[in-house]
C-alpha cells in the first residue's frame, strides 16, 4: 500500500484540525498544538505546490507530446 498521498494529507489536516478543537486540552497542549498546526501547514503548502507543479508538468505534457520531456525532465521517470 502506497503512503504519503493528497489523500493522506487531506486526513493529517482534517486529524489536527480535530485536535486543536479539543476543548480538554490546557493553554500548555494548545500552545504546542499551535506550533504542530504551523509546521504541518508549512509542509502541507509544499505538498501542495509540488502537486501543482507535477500537474502542470503533465497538462504540457498532455497538450504537446513528446517534445516537451527535454524541458521536464522529471515525466515518465520512477521517483527513487
Amino acid at each position: 500500500m502506497k503512503k504519503n498521498r493528497l489523500s493522506d494529507l487531506n486526513d493529517h489536516l482534517f486529524a489536527q484540525l480535530e485536535r486543536l478543537s479539543d476543548e480538554s486540552l490546557t493553554a500548555e497542549q494548545i500552545e504546542q498544538e499551535v506550533k504542530r498546526a504551523g509546521a504541518i501547514v508549512d509542509v502541507a503548502d509544499q505538498v501542495s505546490e509540488n502537486a501543482k507543479l507535477q500537474l502542470t508538468a503533465a497538462k504540457l505534457f498532455a497538450e504537446h507530446g513528446a517534445q516537451v520531456l527535454p524541458h521536464l525532465p522529471a515525466i515518465g521517470k520512477a521517483q527513487e
